[in-house]
């Protein structure tokens, strides 16, 4: 008897076929969230790794509008830096105008780089849950799979009435290609979500970094 992919998986049972999709359907999800986020990280690193000195200068200047308008900039719409210099700025620039003193100005305006962060880092979150999820039960679901395979490899030779490995041999080669698969995906899914959470982390520290140099500006134009 051959014990070939294709031959495995004509004698597969239509359990351990669904199972099969559905580890296909689970590692199609997961290349879908990687890619995504490989592009979606990219564009975030190269965006902003342009954008900082651009903005260092032009705050350095007392450009503020400039620094800005070239924040909100649609070409920069993908730059986490971007997104919490705008918040801060234009938080600052309105609290400018107020009566409030200047501690609170500040202290408004930090409020403003907080809130920008944290929803920029769930915004880089978004999906690793998904792969998190798929990472730890991918290896239960093929075992799912050789769970029942195996059962019936075993219910087969007692119908037949043989003995011995080489009646139940092909049986259970069919059935731990389901835990084969499982573990592939699962593998994978982790891979991946490791990677990203490391991204994330530079990104947090890079955001942190800007907005202590944010707050040092406004201490500096407020004279506080």
């Amino acid at each position: 008897m051959q014990f070939g992919l294709l031959e495995m998986w004509q004698q597969m049972g239509a359990l351990a076929k669904g199972v099969v999709f559905i580890l296909l359907f689970l590692s199609i999800w997961t290349f879908t969230v990687g890619i995504e986020k490989i592009i979606t990280y990219t564009k975030a690193r190269k965006q902003s790794r342009k954008l900082a000195p651009q903005l260092a200068k032009l705050l350095k200047e007392g450009k503020t509008k400039d620094a800005i308008t070239l924040a909100i900039d649609k070409k920069n719409k993908n730059s986490h830096l971007a997104k919490v210099v705008a918040a801060g700025l234009e938080e600052f620039m309105y609290q400018l105008e107020t009566t409030n003193k200047v501690e609170e100005k500040i202290e408004s305006s930090k409020r403003a780089i907080e809130r920008a962060t944290l929803i920029g880092v769930q915004d880089f979150k978004k999906g690793l849950n998904a792969l998190a999820t798929i990472g730890s039960t991918a290896p239960f679901v093929g075992l799912f799979g050789t769970v029942f395979g195996i059962i019936n490899a075993f219910h087969g030779m007692a119908i037949t009435g043989s003995g011995g490995i080489g009646a139940v041999a092909a049986g259970i080669a069919e059935a731990l290609v389901t835990t084969g698969t499982g573990i592939g995906v699962a593998v994978i899914a982790v891979w991946f979500y490791n990677f990203f959470l490391n991204q994330i982390e530079v990104f947090s520290a890079e955001m942190a970094n800007s907005s202590s140099e944010l707050v040092g500006f406004f201490i500096q134009k407020t004279g506080a």
